[in-house]
């Protein structure tokens, strides 16, 4: 059965495997080494040179938009002190995007089979299916 875009979108805001919605996208006792293959159906998580940037480019997307932005924002515009506005940016530009880690790597696995869906091995291997009969 093929994966369905909105599967995909599903699994990824849950943090689960694109492919089979298997729950190990990291290694059990690593909190930053994501698995080189899902345990559950093998399909490589981790798909070689330079993927790393896509969780890596989400990550400060989200910390800078959601959190440093408007930080400096209030402290521009007065409303909280400048020097606690530093030290927010700072703390933030730390500790938000340790948090967000795991996250940005299963929304980028979203994103990435999202718009090439055909490179899931569900849907990659029932084409060869149906091409064959």
């Amino acid at each position: 059965m093929n994966v369905t875009r909105r599967q995909i979108v599903t699994r990824g805001l849950a943090g689960h495997c694109p492919n089979c919605g298997g729950h190990a996208l990291f290694h059990a006792g690593a909190r930053f080494k994501i698995n080189e293959r899902c345990p559950d159906c093998g399909m490589k998580l981790d798909r070689g040179d330079g993927f790393f940037l896509g969780p890596f480019v989400i990550n400060y997307t989200v910390t800078v938009a959601v959190f440093i932005v408007p930080v400096v924002l209030l402290g521009v515009l007065g409303v909280i002190a400048k020097l606690a506005a530093v030290a927010l940016i700072v703390a933030g530009a730390i500790v938000i995007p340790i948090l967000l880690y795991r996250r940005s790597w299963s929304w980028w696995l979203m994103a990435y089979f999202y718009f090439l869906p055909q490179k899931l091995p569900k849907n990659h291997d029932e084409q060869h299916e149906d091409e064959e009969e």
